[in-house]
């Protein structure tokens, strides 16, 4: 059997008696080209199924047709989960572009591999998958000027970013809490450089203030410690006669959750739990944890879907918020 040969820009520009620049500036879209030619070219590439060469589509276009996804380097095994999740979410919709992924990793005082990635020119533009108060990703694209999008609140100015509603999350699940006449409520965390943990530590505070509830702060543990050192912070947290523990995400409440058990301490008879992230590392708890609950996947189609829209000049929001939902179980009854 004979092998079909694979349709070419020579052999589009041959069969129409127009140049090969005419061919490519009309797959294109750039350069000086008459509409009707423009039409003539791309109704015959629809009826032959041309697909022209990705490097060479590049090429006329000034394109790599790839994406940088940037995850920080120091996250934990358990945060896996979400940035799995999310990383599906964008290559879902990059691939439905016609663009691959390039996975690389940063930390806050090292981004030498994106430094390296945006200077050899590999990609058109980046996703940030974690933010941080003083952000260095963030200052140094904004330099360079290469269209970016972050999964994650900043203060940035002029940066397009796309999270889920952690403050307004956390402020309501705190507000149950207290509704349930919880007063003394400890909140145990994580880093506080970390955009998100501001995020829910807003949320909790914003719950007081509705509520009229003074706020104890010798019940607020968010040292980067203490996601180590959950036992000694437990410890503490207990003596003070909490009614409830609310952990900044499902990696502390897993700690927290562990050394519950091992003290012989009963959820919710003796004190309650409670989650500002929900994962499978909650599912199989007995008993089931209340917490917050977001879709990680459609943050990353969203991200990827408006960096598509940055990259090619469109306007998009500065800001989008995504919803949660909150799931009460018998953690807080």
């Amino acid at each position: 059997m004979e092998e079909k040969h694979a349709t070419t820009i020579a052999d589009v520009a041959e069969a129409l008696g127009v140049s090969k620049t005419t061919v490519s500036r009309a797959i294109s879209g750039k350069g000086r080209i008459g509409k009707e030619t423009r039409e003539r070219v791309l109704a015959y590439i629809e009826e032959h199924d041309y697909r022209p060469n990705v490097i060479a589509k590049g090429l006329a276009q000034s394109k790599t047709y790839n994406i940088c996804v940037v995850m920080p380097r120091d996250y934990e095994v358990v945060d896996w989960n979400f940035f799995q999740a999310c990383l599906f979410g964008i290559q879902e919709m990059a691939e439905t572009a016609g663009y691959d992924i390039l996975l690389t990793m940063c930390r806050i005082n090292d981004i030498s591999s994106l430094e390296r990635i945006i200077d050899n020119r590999k990609v058109d533009g980046v996703i940030l998958m974690r933010t941080f108060l003083e952000d260095p990703q963030i200052e140094f694209l904004q330099e360079r000027q290469i269209p970016f999008v972050t999964t994650g609140s900043t203060n940035y100015k002029g940066v397009v970013q796309i999270d889920n509603n952690h403050r307004s999350a956390c402020k309501e699940l705190t507000a149950i809490i207290l509704m349930k006449n919880m007063r003394r409520v400890a909140l145990i965390g994580e880093d506080e450089g970390y955009v998100v943990t501001q995020s829910r530590l807003n949320g909790y505070l914003d719950a007081y203030a509705q509520m009229g509830v003074p706020v104890d702060e010798n019940l607020l543990f968010l040292n980067p410690e203490n996601r180590v050192r959950v036992d000694k912070t437990v410890n503490e947290i207990l003596e003070q006669k909490v009614d409830c523990i609310l952990c900044m995400d499902d990696a502390v409440a897993g700690r927290v959750l562990r050394v519950l058990r091992e003290k012989q301490v009963q959820v919710p008879r003796d004190v309650r739990v409670a989650s500002f992230y929900d994962s499978t590392i909650l599912s199989d708890n007995s008993p089931s944890i209340t917490s917050l609950s977001f879709d990680a996947r459609e943050l990353g189609m969203t991200a990827c879907r408006m960096l598509l829209d940055l990259m090619e000049g469109g306007q998009v929001p500065l800001k989008t918020l995504l919803p949660y939902e909150v799931v009460l179980k018998e953690s807080t009854k």
